[in-house]
This record gives C-alpha cells, sequence and structure tokens, in this order.
C-alpha cells in the first residue's frame, strides 16, 4: 500500500510543470546595423522594449535573440506568442528568405509586431504575406516616408490605446500604407493629416505619388499605427516610428508599442496601459550598434 501511494506522489508531482501556466513568450528579432548613429538602433531599441515588458509585473516575458537576423535556431519561435521585427525592410527584409516558415508561426496564431522599417515589404509574396500577418504593410510608389510632426489626440476603444495620453513626436514617420481590402479586420491606432511640406519631394519611391498626394489633398488622416485582427485568430501591429532612438524616451510612443506587443501576445492590456519608466539618458546610450559617423 505503502509502495501504491508513493507511486501516485510520484505521478501527480511529475503533473506540477504541466499546470503551471507559462507567461506569454515574446520574441524580440532584431535587424542588422542600419543607417547611422541613434538612428535605426534595432537592437537597442528592442531591449528597451523588452525591459519595459519583463519589470511590467505581468505574465509576459521578452526575450531578445542574439541572432542579427533570423535565429539560426528556429526551434526559439515554437512557443512565441507574438514576435517583434525591428529591421531592415524591403530587399533587405530577414523575412524574405523565410515567408513560408514565418507563415506557419502565423498560421498558429502567432502575433506580430513590425516597428519602422520591418514594415516595408516587397511587392508580390512578400506583401501579401504582410497582408494575412498585420493588414497592412509599407509598399513602395504608394507609401512615403517623410519626417515630421504628427499631432495623435483622439483614440480608438481598443486595447492598443488603453492609457495612451494625445502626444506629437518628430520622427520618420511612414504613411498611405497598403491595406487590406475594406480595411476589414483593421483598426487604426495612430492617425493624423500630414502636413503639406511632407510631400515637398518629387515623385520617387518613397518620396511622393499621385495617389498619396490626391489623398492628403483630400484631408484624409493617415494611419501610421494599426492593429489587426486576422480571420480564425492571430493579431498583427504595424508601426512606422521608430527611425530616430530617442523617441523611445517618450512615454505614449513606447505605451502604444507595449501595450501592441502585449495585444498580439494575447495578454489583457491594463486598464491604464503598461506604464513604464522612462529610459535615462545613460540607458538611451547602452547596446548602440557599432556605426560609423556619416560624413
Amino acid at each position: 500500500m505503502k509502495t501504491l501511494h508513493l507511486s501516485l506522489l510520484i505521478f501527480l508531482a511529475s503533473l506540477v510543470p504541466s499546470l503551471i501556466a507559462k507567461p506569454a513568450k515574446v520574441v524580440f528579432i532584431s535587424g542588422k546595423p542600419s543607417h547611422g548613429p541613434k538612428m535605426h538602433e534595432h537592437r537597442a531599441g528592442n531591449i528597451i522594449l523588452a525591459k519595459g515588458l519583463n519589470e511590467s509585473g505581468l505574465d509576459v516575458e521578452g526575450i531578445v535573440l542574439e541572432d542579427v537576423g533570423y535565429p539560426s535556431n528556429v526551434g526559439v519561435l515554437d512557443d512565441a506568442a507574438t514576435v517583434v521585427l525591428f529591421c531592415t525592410g524591403h530587399k533587405g527584409h530577414l523575412l524574405n528568405p523565410h515567408l513560408e516558415t514565418f507563415d506557419a508561426l502565423m498560421d498558429k496564431g502567432v502575433g506580430v509586431v513590425m516597428i519602422h522599417w520591418a514594415t516595408e515589404a516587397m511587392k508580390g509574396e512578400a506583401g501579401e504575406k504582410f497582408l494575412s500577418w498585420m493588414g497592412g504593410f509599407c509598399d513602395l510608389d504608394w507609401s512615403v516616408n517623410p519626417h515630421w510632426t504628427p499631432h495623435f489626440s483622439d483614440f480608438p476603444d481598443h486595447p492598443i490605446a488603453n492609457g495612451v495620453k494625445p502626444f506629437s513626436l518628430y520622427d520618420e514617420w511612414y504613411y498611405h500604407m497598403r491595406f487590406i481590402d475594406g480595411m476589414k479586420g483593421v483598426t487604426s491606432i495612430l492617425a493624423d493629416l500630414p502636413p503639406p511640406e511632407s510631400l515637398s519631394r518629387p515623385d520617387g519611391e518613397r518620396w511622393g505619388n499621385p495617389h498619396v498626394r490626391a489623398s492628403v489633398a483630400a484631408g484624409e488622416k493617415q494611419t501610421v499605427g494599426w492593429a489587426y485582427q486576422r480571420q480564425g485568430g492571430g493579431r498583427g501591429f504595424g508601426f512606422t516610428g521608430g527611425h530616430y532612438h530617442k523617441s523611445w524616451q517618450n512615454d505614449e510612443f513606447r505605451k502604444v508599442v507595449l501595450n501592441a506587443i502585449l495585444w498580439t501576445a494575447q495578454v489583457d492590456v491594463p486598464k491604464n496601459g503598461l506604464n513604464s519608466p522612462t529610459p535615462t539618458d545613460e540607458e538611451m546610450l547602452q547596446n548602440l550598434d557599432v556605426k560609423e559617423k556619416r560624413k
């Protein structure tokens, strides 16, 4: 009888680990160095966001991969709740050689967040995948990439907007995204009407085109941060700011992205949003990529 009791206790003990819920795993993927110092700081920006998650006290764990580019150990993504990508876009996008592999993750309901240039996809297969993953993308000869100061004052009734206060911030905010037909499943989180000077450059693949000029002239607000609820499950978020590393010191800018990470990971966003300490000037100088100063 004692042997039976001991065996039963051992069996029950073996079940305990599987009964303990693990925190939602957020995997941050950083692209290779890009642009000049304190611009496109992929890894340093990801570390700031992961720190905000890990010190929040919420049931979430942010992991910034050591790999630069797509992980060599793809198994690290298998149990991810969401994946955050901050990297070079278009022809240099780290997902280009891995579209099918990443698509399989999306089909499992894994979330995705793409920051700044990571939102820019090549036309064709990549663009179609981006549409299915996050409802929109930055598209050459349609979208533009000016530096300007939007004023965000109106927010939708959406968890990503929880606790976000009106703010303005100068950055390279891409706009006039290529969205899924009818914006089905898409919620605009951050939007404003760009000033005319944001289209002062001549037409070019990233500078301007007749479509975006007509849209702005018509007074149409341009979405620069959006949520996407996929049919059948899974969530995505696109965010076009993040050119300047110092932007992460803006509490509202940072909160929007942290809220979005929680939402795409299927973690309840606090009523007042995820509040995180403002990174100090000293912290902002940590983990920067080694870059040569532009002449």
